[in-house]
């Protein structure tokens, strides 16, 4: 659905983005990730047509970007993080008139209305004039807007920024819903949002695309090792002893609980001991009452990539 090859954007005072290259398929769900700064949204509007790129090339469902920019944008949807809408208009009215601007046949145009507004949870606002509307609303408003004409491919930048969480769940599970029919990709600060909709990540960082994955193999490639705490009932220097002589363990810290109990806190070079470890304090005889793998979350993985500049 997006192809991007070797694009360049300069500024007169920076490089904003520096030869980048991805590709999304048909149907995915893709988190865009970066810092502020990082080049995400002149992305965005290079991938819309909106900004011109200095060199490359972008294909958006086969067309071409830059020659062929009028059918790229029939079929993209984009809602920016500061939606403009015309805040004297009423919701009904807003929306036809982007649907004819979109070319939505007046045939359809009716019911393709009514269709967005149900999806966005706006069929009781449409006489309303947008500028009286809450913040959310005017958000989803936007959703409905760039849904109106079905395009192949959705470009949300901060689909749920100014929304309640009851709102911001409706939106997640319509994201879901939306994949069945479109391509997404989704720009957020959220990360526990990315961890809950998308099906892979980009990273993009001072210009440059620095990962490319699932976020389980992002956390895969980037923890090779384990952090692990175990609490069991034993001799302190017995059990540090026998632990600490396990091939790959560095036993990182300690400390004598109540009634006989020792935490320990270890870094195994395996991703995960645990079941070496259940065993030997089975055959050393200890009691076991907690072993458990330290998880990493994307946001451990987001700030690990950002700050080292050779990416994954």
């Amino acid at each position: 659905m997006i192809k991007v090859e070797g694009v360049t954007k300069k500024y007169p005072a920076r490089l904003a983005v520096d030869h980048i290259s991805f590709e999304v398929a048909r149907g995915e769900i893709v988190g865009f990730l970066g810092p502020n700064g990082a080049g995400k949204t002149t992305t965005m509007r290079m991938l819309t047509g909106y900004l011109p790129m200095n060199s490359g090339k972008i294909e958006v469902a086969g067309y071409d970007v830059a020659t062929q920019a009028q059918e790229v944008r029939r079929r993209v949807g984009y809602l920016p993080e500061s939606c403009p809408l015309y805040p004297e208009m009423r919701v009904d009215e807003y929306l036809r008139f982007r649907a004819e601007l979109k070319g939505v046949k007046s045939s359809v145009r009716k019911a393709k209305i009514n269709e967005v507004k149900e999806q966005c949870g706006l069929t009781d606002v449409g006489r309303r004039i947008i500028g009286q509307l809450s913040k959310g609303y005017r958000q989803r408003v936007g959703l409905a807007d760039s849904l109106v004409h079905d395009p192949d491919l959705l470009i949300l930048d901060e689909p749920t920024v100014g929304l309640d969480p009851y709102q911001i769940r409706q939106v997640r599970e319509l994201i879901k819903q939306l994949s069945e029919k479109h391509t997404i990709l989704l720009c957020t600060h959220i990360l526990p949002e990315v961890e809950a909709i998308c099906e892979r990540i980009l990273i993009i960082n001072e210009g440059k695309i620095v990962a490319a994955d699932t976020e389980a193999n992002l956390h895969k490639r980037l923890h090779a090792s384990s952090v692990i705490e175990m609490e069991v009932k034993a001799d302190k220097v017995a059990a540090i002893t026998a632990i600490g002589g396990m091939e790959g363990v560095d036993l990182r810290s300690n400390n004598i609980l109540a009634d006989g109990w020792i935490w320990l806190e270890l870094e195994a070079d395996t991703p995960d001991m645990r079941e070496e470890l259940f065993n030997l304090a089975v055959t050393k005889g200890w009691a076991l009452r907690e072993l458990t793998e330290q998880e990493y979350s994307l946001e451990d993985t987001f700030v690990h990539i950002t700050r080292n500049r050779e990416g994954v």
